[in-house]
């Protein structure tokens, strides 16, 4: 593996139409598509794809009104495939408005350019990291240079949480799905474009959602013996996840993830002028790449009944936030060292010497489902920062979204070529 020669590297840089790729970036922001309102985006993607000269573009229903996008771009022939894959839905926008009253920014899908980045829902988190596939795909037929792989475009709804009754991976799993039954391409090695600041991250932590209801029985608090207190008993379950949380903590760490831990997020419950009858305790486990979700949550609640507490009091578990499991979402990580990921680091440190750094994502999104569930190798690299995506402060910066571009083009013309994967 050699990585991209500074000549193609100045060539894809000529051949670049920054005001073309800084105006598919603002189309792409000015399309709302809160979790639920996905199908305006996902049509003009579709559109943007047949206009790169991408085969077989499909819009398919996961959800009656929510489609997946998806496309395929035939390189060279006979070698490997990528995906490029991404989410299409965003968060909510409530009080970006407020936020930025009265400036050039006020408008969540107006894609202000303001001190060199574009503003917006959506603009790092990440609809930079799907124009970034898109530009970088058109950048190569510009530039006049050969693609190698057949690109697997792949563009999905329903990644976000916080919208009632969807954000629960409906359209990968959907997508999963049909590549399982070949209905889609199966691919070789696939860029989940969530926001990396270029580095890639190989490595992602797993979660586990609980919610723990703990019932005893009110009574008035001039007769507390005739009650059983929640309350008193969800302090003795504190002290025991807590407990099992500095155990977690303990294990080694993983050298991208880190440590696992326990965090309860929420305590709710008491009763007025009464022995407290109910009470919810809400936690978030983070594994690591290795755990088993199933393990792990026999061993909180194993936890949880080590607890000294009344022998009346119920305890009652629901883990409302299942993706690619049923307790929540599995950890995972490809090797750093595979060639495909090697060859990714160098397209991009011969644009940003400063980027491409290998990394743990900390956050946790879909890639999963291609590397545990189908054993494709699977990373996350795009332009955006983390840090400020679901926040009224979101915005991504312009010559890093340009130079992902760059980068990307500089990959695809080399992936699959001189020692293949």
């Amino acid at each position: 593996m050699t990585p991209p020669d500074q000549d193609l590297v100045a060539r894809l840089r000529r051949a670049l139409d920054r005001d073309a790729a800084i105006a598919l970036l603002a189309r792409a922001v000015g399309t709302p598509s809160v979790t639920g309102e996905e199908r305006a985006f996902a049509s003009l993607l579709a559109r943007e794809l047949e206009a790169i000269g991408a085969e077989a573009v499909r819009l398919d229903d996961f959800a009656p009104g929510r489609p997946n996008v998806s496309g395929v771009l035939k390189g060279e022939g006979g070698g490997p495939t990528v995906m490029l894959i991404g989410h299409t839905d965003t968060v909510h926008v409530r009080g970006w408005a407020e936020r930025w009253a009265g400036t050039e920014r006020e408008d969540p899908f107006g894609g202000a350019i303001v001190d060199g980045a574009m503003w917006g829902r959506g603009t790092g988190d990440l609809k930079a990291g799907i124009c970034t596939a898109i530009a970088a795909a058109a950048l190569l037929r510009a530039a006049g240079v050969a693609q190698a792989p057949d690109i697997a475009f792949a563009f999905i709804g329903d990644e976000e949480s916080g919208e009632p009754g969807s954000g629960v991976s409906a359209g990968m799993k959907a997508m999963t799905a049909a590549i399982e039954a070949g209905k889609a391409v199966r691919p070789d090695f696939a860029i989940y474009v969530e926001p990396t600041q270029l580095d890639i991250y190989a490595a992602q932590m797993g979660f586990v959602i609980a919610d723990i209801t703990v019932t005893g029985r009110s009574a008035y608090f001039g007769v507390p013996e005739q009650g059983i207190d929640a309350l008193k008993a969800s302090h003795a379950i504190l002290a025991a996840l807590f407990a099992h949380s500095a155990a977690l903590e303990a294990r080694a760490p993983h050298p991208l993830v880190g440590s696992p831990f326990l965090l309860v997020t929420t305590l709710e419950g008491g009763g007025y002028i009464a022995v407290p009858g109910e009470c919810r305790i809400s936690l978030i486990m983070k594994l690591l790449p290795g755990d088993d979700l199933a393990e792990a949550v026999a061993a909180m609640e194993a936890a949880v009944r080590s607890a000294p507490v009344d022998p009346r009091i119920e305890i009652a578990y629901a883990y409302p936030a299942g993706r690619d499991h049923e307790f929540g979402g599995t950890p995972t990580e490809t090797p750093p060292d595979l060639d495909a990921v090697a060859r990714l680091v160098a397209a991009v440190k011969a644009v940003r010497p400063d980027r491409g750094a290998i990394k743990g994502a900390p956050y946790w999104s879909e890639a999963p489902f291609l590397s545990t569930r189908l054993g494709v190798p699977t990373v996350y690299c795009a332009p955006g920062d983390i840090r400020n995506c679901h926040t009224t402060e979101e915005h991504v910066e312009i010559e890093e979204y340009l130079d992902g571009i760059v980068a990307f083009a500089a990959f695809l013309a080399g992936f699959g070529r001189a020692g293949g994967r």
